[in-house]
Parts: structure tokens; C-alpha cells; sequence
């Protein structure tokens, strides 16, 4: 039966530990799915560190785009994280309007959910500081807002991730 869990959270709330901890809990041999796109040596080595955190019994995917293109249909999937999935979008498509790059994510997230499988999605909440001077970064802002309320909206469950303690918010 399907199932979509939400785990969202200011940076290092403790978002993807607990989001580990609870695909293990799911499943003995969950799915791994990391979005990130290595943008330089610091954040290879943060990738390096979250991978040697995992064990072997998970099934690790790297998908900058396509998440729809994995059949993990059955399985326990974690996917983290929508925000770095949603940045690579937005990078990809400089110059769009935020609209379309946000329908374009909405449909990539509902052709991926139609299969029978529990998805659990990671994302940041970055709008709950002030709104920021620099363009780019409030249109991005925009973009991961629009589209969390989506997966939110979308989603069973989700939790909020306040200084490593899981806030259920919708059940």
C-alpha cells in the first residue's frame, strides 16, 4: 500500500537520521535515493559522510532528475533530499518562470509516487527566516516553498524536525 512520509526541518535539525532510522525501522533493505549534485570538495565530502553512515543493507541510487526513472515499486524509499532535488532543477532551468519549474516538479513527484511503495522525502524549510535581498534566493525560496506544501498536501504523514526531536504535524 502506498505511502508518502514528509520529514522537513531547519539545517541539521537531524532530518536525515531520522529519516534513516525510520527506513530501517520499515524495512531490513530499504532504498536510498540521493539527489545531491557535488557542487565542490565540501560538499563531496559531506556526500562521502552520509554514504559511509549507511550500511549495506541499503540499495543506494544517486538521481539528480528523474527519480520517476527507479522502480522501487514495493520497497521502503528514502529520497534525500527534495530540496537539493528541487535546486538542481532550478539550475537546470535558469531563466524559467518559477511556475514552470515547479509543475514540471510536481509532475516528476507524481509520476514517481504512482508506485506502490512508502516513500520518505527530506526537505528544508528555508522560508522561515527573513525574506532575502538577493533575487535568485527568494525565487528559489518561492520554489521549495511551493513545492513542500505540495509533497505536504500530497503526503500521510509529516514530521518537523525541531533540534533533533520529531514534531508530528500531520497524521
Amino acid at each position: 500500500m502506498k505511502r508518502i512520509i514528509l520529514i522537513t526541518g531547519g539545517e541539521r535539525s537531524g532530518k536525515s537520521t531520522y529519516a534513516e532510522q525510520m527506513a530501517l525501522r520499515l524495512s531490513q533493505n530499504p532504498v536510498y535515493i540521493a539527489t545531491a549534485h557535488p557542487w565542490d570538495d565540501e560538499f563531496r565530502e559531506r556526500i562521502r559522510r552520509h554514504q559511509e553512515r549507511r550500511g549495506s543493507q541499503w540499495t543506494n541510487i544517486e538521481e539528480e532528475h528523474e527519480l520517476s526513472s527507479h522502480d522501487v515499486e514495493g520497497r521502503v524509499v528514502l529520497v534525500d533530499c527534495l530540496t537539493l532535488w528541487a535546486t538542481n532543477y532550478f539550475f537546470a532551468n535558469e531563466g524559467r518562470e518559477v511556475d514552470e519549474v515547479l509543475t514540471e516538479l510536481k509532475d516528476e513527484f507524481t509520476r514517481f509516487t504512482r508506485q506502490d511503495a512508502t516513500f520518505i522525502f527530506v526537505t528544508n524549510e528555508i522560508g522561515m527566516g527573513g525574506v532575502s535581498p538577493n533575487a535568485v534566493q527568494r525565487r528559489f525560496t518561492d520554489l521549495l516553498g511551493w513545492l513542500n506544501q505540495f509533497v505536504a498536501l500530497e503526503a500521510d504523514e509529516v514530521i518537523l524536525m525541531v533540534s533533533g526531536i520529531a514534531v508530528k504535524i500531520k497524521n
